[in-house]
């Protein structure tokens, strides 16, 4: 909660000490559509900091501000119905214009697609799922396109989206939770006249996926590292800068994030397992970091690990994710072709031909029981 305070406070200093002319923000303000009172108030207050300094802040809805539930109000809400001019809340696609103190700036802003809203409507009842997103694919590129046709081509513009580019890179989870799902765009939808500039929210990593033409195509990410698939990204906002038309530039700056550190162990059985994951402990600063633990045994030897012990060691991190043992595959042996309607010396046969380490002793051992079968037969008989 500290470091989001800091970071969120970083953002809103750098933009009061730049007097950006307007304040963007392409979606997922929290985690689910229903946030507590107390992420409510933090967010609340950096942007009414923005506000009294008169920077209009823009907020398009993502995919985790929008609730499933017909009806309910999405996370952001609250921000379009204050009666106060500077509040700019797009929760459908539209085109607006924001007045700010260096002129006015347009606004194209696509919202996040709601699959379900679109699923319910009868002529969409009978699609499958890939033909519904391929279905809201082709229906935001048309709206994207429609939208920059009736823009001034002599003011700047922003396309502002929450939204899957095609060439995009995923992080961590949401590979599993994106890819395939997602409607999915071409940055030459996007990248379109008269926009001077694409703003991005959805994926969490920071990339420009319209290096070499105009205008950038940009995803600023996420604030924090979501998962350990991130714990080497840079996470950080973007400072955009429209000069003149084709004339625009974005920086990206980072933000000191809180560390996640992934330590990995590969045991073997000379000294103490506990003090191996121990010693590699001590080379890391854990002091305020989120760890997690992965230590490989080997085959066939039994786990020795104090995981007790481990945690006390980790007292100063952070949070601790877990202590997760992981073992080879052990092939186990395919199981011996028998069948029920074999006699004795077939069946001693096929099982000796499954066991290598017989095959010196195979026949004298086959032998042996043999004779031992036909001493319990006479036996049985008398």
């Amino acid at each position: 909660m500290a470091s989001l305070t800091l970071k969120q406070e970083f953002i809103i200093d750098r933009a009061l000490d730049e007097q950006v002319d307007f304040f963007m923000f392409s979606g997922d303000a929290y985690k689910t559509p229903n946030p507590s009172p107390t992420h409510q108030r933090m967010l609340m207050e950096c942007f009414l900091r923005l506000f009294k300094q008169g920077i209009p802040i823009v907020m398009v809805i993502g995919n985790h501000d929008h609730p499933l539930t017909f009806g309910k109000a999405h996370a952001l809400e609250i921000f379009g119905q204050l009666p106060l001019d500077g509040f700019h809340v797009i929760s459908k696609p539209e085109n607006r214009v924001i007045m700010t103190k260096n002129g006015p700036i347009q606004i194209t802003g696509i919202p996040w697609p709601s699959r379900s809203h679109v699923a319910l409507a009868q002529e969409n009842q009978s699609r499958t799922t890939a033909q519904l997103t391929e279905s809201i694919s082709e229906a935001l590129a048309q709206i994207i396109h429609e939208c920059a046709q009736k823009l001034d081509p002599t003011l700047p513009a922003i396309l502002a989206g929450h939204l899957t580019v095609s060439s995009g890179i995923f992080s961590g989870s949401e590979k599993r939770a994106i890819y395939g799902n997602d409607p999915i765009l071409l940055p030459c939808q996007l990248a379109r006249e008269p926009f001077d500039y694409v703003a991005l929210g959805h994926l969490h990593r920071y990339q420009n996926l319209n290096l070499h033409s105009h205008p950038a195509i940009v995803y600023a990410g996420s604030l924090e590292r979501i998962d350990f698939g991130e714990r080497k990204e840079d996470k950080g906002f973007c400072l955009v800068k429209i000069y003149d038309k084709k004339m625009t530039t974005h920086e990206f700056i980072k933000v000191n994030t809180r560390p996640f550190i992934q330590i990995e162990v590969l045991l073997d059985d000379k000294t103490s397992h506990t003090e191996q994951i121990l010693a590699e402990i001590r080379k890391h600063v854990l002091h305020g970091a989120v760890i997690k633990i992965v230590y490989t045994l080997p085959a066939h030897i039994k786990d020795r690990v104090d995981t007790h012990v481990i945690y006390n060691a980790c007292f100063n991190a952070h949070y601790i994710v877990g202590i997760f043992p992981i073992r080879p595959i052990v092939h186990k042996e395919a199981r011996t072709a028998l069948k029920v309607d074999m006699s004795f010396n077939e069946l001693l046969q096929t099982y000796c031909a499954t066991k290598p380490e017989l095959a010196p002793f195979k026949q004298e051992l086959i032998s042996r029981a043999l004779e031992l079968m036909e001493e319990v037969e006479r036996e049985e008989n008398n």
